[in-house]
């Protein structure tokens, strides 16, 4: 669906890339993330693949067609939910949809029912200068998807939200894929990447540093151990090593004689890999939120 080959993009002005040869592909049905800290490339990659910044290099093809060929069809095809809200503040939340559905060459999805969606119902016929930060965003995210688009951009979707409301989204973002949209995460949040994403892309600097599922890179990266955690008089903890306890005579006698709390394996988060690899850690908003 995207393939990217030797993508370099220098900002006017700048001596340094901002983004440095980087190549990945994305299939259909895909959820394929960027990770990285502030800076490292990831919204200047997805202004590249969304046109809103033109004068790269390398090759882009989206939907088999090179992106510098397709014209303003393009944005029938394509669903931006953008990093901090947009909207035009004297207009409602319905107002705001309704102006936007009709920049598009093709039929929109029911915008009250998805606003009802998005948890914006009662809100709809609120001017959005009366919204607050989580309400913007799922504006925003209702804005992307009117034109029922086949690829989705968004740039930290949940930021803001509070936990109700940041995994209703999330869950619309599997249904998404479900439906066969191809989608490209781009965050920091290594919680929503673990959650939601087939593969990520480590970027820093301008560059990938790894690429895989998550599954595959917490695995690598972690450490071979299981712990097991049992009461003798208090609680105990012991690790093991994953390749061998299945014969490790002390781990069966404590399984069968003890009253076992808990077993877990030591695997690394997508913050432990990204440290690993990089050097730097991801910021994680964990159970910070703004939305009020």
């Amino acid at each position: 669906m995207i393939q990217v080959n030797q993508l370099t993009f220098t900002y006017p002005g700048k001596e340094k890339e901002t983004i440095q040869g980087i190549s990945f592909s994305i299939e259909k049905g895909e959820i394929y993330g960027f990770l990285g800290p502030s800076g490292a490339g990831k919204s200047t990659t997805q202004k590249i693949l969304t046109r809103l910044i033109t004068g790269f290099e390398g090759r882009v093809k989206v939907m088999g067609k090179e992106l510098k060929e397709w014209g303003d069809a393009y944005f029938n095809h394509i669903g931006v939910g953008f990093e901090l809200p947009n909207h035009y503040p004297r207009l409602t939340g319905l107002e705001n949809l309704q102006l936007f559905a009709s920049l598009y060459d093709k039929p929109v999805v029911n915008l009250n029912s998805l606003l009802s969606r998005v948890g914006l119902k009662d809100a709809a016929k609120q001017k959005t200068s009366d919204y607050s930060k989580g309400m913007k965003m799922r504006l925003n995210f209702a804005r992307a998807l009117i034109h029922d688009p086949e690829i989705l951009f968004f740039d930290e979707p949940t930021s803001g939200l509070d936990p109700v409301n940041a995994n209703n989204l999330k869950d619309m973002i599997r249904e998404l894929k479900a439906q066969g949209k191809t989608i490209f995460l781009t965050t920091h949040n290594m919680y929503d990447a673990d959650e939601l994403c087939d593969r990520v892309a480590f970027i820093h600097n301008g560059q990938i540093m790894a690429e895989d599922t998550p599954g595959y890179l917490k695995m690598k990266y972690g450490k071979p151990l299981l712990t097991l955690e049992y009461m003798d008089g208090q609680p105990v903890s012991r690790n093991f090593n994953l390749k061998d306890f299945g014969h490790d005579e002390e781990f069966l006698a404590l399984v069968r004689q003890k009253d076992i709390v808990r077993v877990h394996s030591c695997e690394a988060s997508l913050n432990d890999v990204f440290v690993k690899i990089t050097g730097k850690k991801l910021v994680s908003f964990s159970d910070d939120y703004t939305e009020r």
